[in-house]
């Protein structure tokens, strides 16, 4: 028998910003408040009394449904992922959590299931993994405004990319912005890592393959050059493909035709090649482990992105843009940083460059224990001992009588530390150091040091 709540009960329910549900023993749905109408677009009069899978269309509704295993089990459970396709069949991600539904005498008479729509958080995390655009837009190093213009530049032509840099420095970050301004941007984006298969596989996932290839292969599958079909193929640590594959991909930038693993016959192919490595690919074709002729194709114009440590000025502006983005990620009000945590993370020589400040950032929003987050929520290598850092940012005791340095010259050190500390904002720097603003002008203008 359904048991519906009194007006009373739904209208707390309704109140809430979380979708809530209820169902008896035969797992038919006695109650659906408000928000549950919203993150599903089914209407409660058309849910209450449906079997409720009929209703969320989960994908864990034939294996491993939480409230199934709470009911089965007496146990609640929380923090569940699961994905939904509501009434207009588009999947939504959501956060839920069970437990069991009792009567007065204890008796169970069937579950409550609460839940989270997740699409806000779930469409930040892909736009940062996606684009990182943001992390452009905020870039105010000279040298990465050149950077940007030359992608500006090279962007609407259908020419090969070679990008080059260091790991974590942003190189398919740079990609998808060559995509995202040329003329192939409505397009397609495919990215092949090329360190992340074995030769047979690799060449499976470039080029697709036929049935019965090898073993395995029980059927067609077409690979990412056809996922790539009018617009762009981003090929990640191209040093890292086998010297074989390395004439297929020579083939298909010359003659705009590939062939499938296992035959089927030449296909054309529409697509634009971008290639990224942390290699010297010159010096890889001099000594035999690259081909010289698929370097040349690859290298038509080619793109250097500079480690973090040569771009430090950006550090405090992508500082922020991480904080601000994992507080709303991970559902917490925006922290902030104590002045010794933005001192470490300032000195840090960041050998991970992006991808290291973007984890470190996460991890200590992920592990403070309160609004302001302090040097022990850092990751240990950031600041420490064995970590590698620069004097840019010295610590106070850095500058010892033995040093040998004059009050001036230990003046403008506090000063550049300062400065540093503050993203160049003299306001704050004065402030720090126990001044007013004038004075502090007046001090860099005495040291010749240059406005920030």
């Amino acid at each position: 028998m359904i048991e519906k709540p009194d007006s009373y009960t739904s209208l707390i329910l309704d109140s809430l910003s979380e979708g809530v549900f209820t169902v008896d023993t035969e797992w038919r749905i006695t109650s659906f408040n408000r928000a549950a109408e919203l993150m599903t677009g089914v209407d409660r009069k058309a849910a209450v009394g449906r079997f409720c899978w009929e209703v969320f269309h989960a994908s864990v509704c034939e294996r491993g449904c939480p409230l199934r295993k709470t009911v089965d089990t007496g146990q609640p459970t929380s923090g569940n992922r699961i994905f939904i396709i509501d009434a207009d069949g588009e999947r939504v991600p959501l956060r839920s959590a069970t437990a069991l539904l009792k009567d007065a005498s204890g008796t169970v008479i069937g579950g409550v299931e609460t839940f989270t729509d997740l699409r806000e958080v779930t469409a930040l995390r892909e736009a940062l993994s996606r684009d990182r655009c943001l992390e452009q837009m905020i870039a105010k190093s000279a040298v990465m405004q050149k950077i940007f213009h030359r992608i500006e530049k090279i962007a609407p032509s259908d020419t090969t990319v070679l990008i080059t840099g260091e790991t974590g420095t942003g190189k398919e970050l740079a990609a998808r912005a060559v995509h995202g301004l040329s003329l192939r941007a409505n397009g397609p984006f495919a990215v092949v890592d090329c360190t992340a298969l074995p030769e047979h596989l690799l060449e499976s996932e470039l080029f697709g393959v036929k049935k019965g290839a090898f073993t395995g292969a029980e059927s067609d599958r077409s690979g990412r050059v056809a996922h790539a079909e009018g617009g762009s193929l981003f090929l990640d640590e191209i040093g890292e493909l086998p010297l074989p594959l390395q004439a297929k991909l020579l083939r298909l930038i010359q003659e705009k035709v590939y062939t499938p693993l296992g035959g089927g016959g030449e296909r054309p192919a529409d697509v634009r090649i971008i290639a990224a490595t942390h290699r010297d690919l010159e010096q890889e074709s001099r000594q035999g482990r690259f081909r010289q002729d698929l370097f040349y194709r690859l290298s038509v114009i080619r793109l250097h992105l500079p480690p973090l440590r040569e771009r430090m000025e950006d550090l405090p502006l992508l500082l922020d843009h991480f904080m601000e983005t994992f507080s709303r990620i991970h559902e917490r009000s925006v922290l902030r940083l104590s002045p010794e945590a933005r001192i470490r993370l300032m000195r840090h020589d960041y050998p991970g460059n992006i991808r290291e400040l973007e984890n470190a950032v996460e991890a200590a929003v992920l592990q403070s224990e309160s609004e302001e987050i302090t040097p022990d929520a850092l990751p240990d290598a950031i600041g420490s001992s064995g970590g590698q850092t620069r004097n840019t940012v010295p610590e106070e005791d850095e500058h010892p009588a033995t040093d040998l340095i004059t009050p001036a010259e230990a003046d403008q050190n506090r000063i550049a530390d300062a400065l540093a500390l503050y993203g160049g904002n003299r306001s704050q720097a004065a402030a720090h150091l126990g001044i007013h603003p004038t004075t502090l002008w007046r001090r860099m203008k005495r040291y010749g040091m240059p406005s920030v």
